[in-house]
């Protein structure tokens, strides 16, 4: 059996409270909370908040792009590669609207793993379970090591 990596034990402890203090200053905005993890998936619940919204009072679907991609990106990081890896591309289907006040259920699926390259995809969806928005991304390996940038 295959021993738990350092940024997956990192974000099983944090099932159940606010991703307010990961290393996304941006997902960190977004005040969601971690409710599953495990390599290769991650679920986390948000509210919609009126700064979420466009002037229909509806999510944006830039906020809800980033909730996606922030969600695939700590998935991607629990998944174990030792170096940082990063979104090359992004591909986004908005099926309906969320409105103030309404959670939301984001979860990242790993499809593929490979030597430099994850592809992901994700959904959005609300409590009545009807789908916000689904997507989805590949993310590259870069030269970077996760220890050489403090993570």
């Amino acid at each position: 059996m295959e021993s738990e990596n350092q940024s997956l034990a990192y974000f099983k402890a944090l099932i159940g409270k606010k991703l307010d203090q990961t290393p996304s200053p941006a997902g960190n905005s977004l005040g969601g909370t971690l409710l599953e993890v495990e390599k290769g998936y991650m679920k986390v619940s948000y509210v919609v908040t009126a700064q979420m919204c466009n002037p229909a009072k509806t999510l944006h679907g830039g906020i809800a792009s980033l909730m996606i991609d922030d969600v695939i990106g700590m998935a991607n990081f629990a998944a174990g590669s030792p170096y940082l890896m990063t979104s090359i591309n992004l591909n986004v289907d908005f099926l309906s609207g969320a409105k103030i006040g309404e959670k939301l259920e984001v979860s990242a699926k790993l499809v593929r793993s490979g030597a430099n390259l994850n592809h992901w995809e994700a959904v959005i969806i609300k409590n009545s379970g009807k789908i916000v928005a689904k997507a989805s991304s590949n993310m590259i390996k870069t030269h970077l090591k996760l220890t050489e940038i403090g993570l």
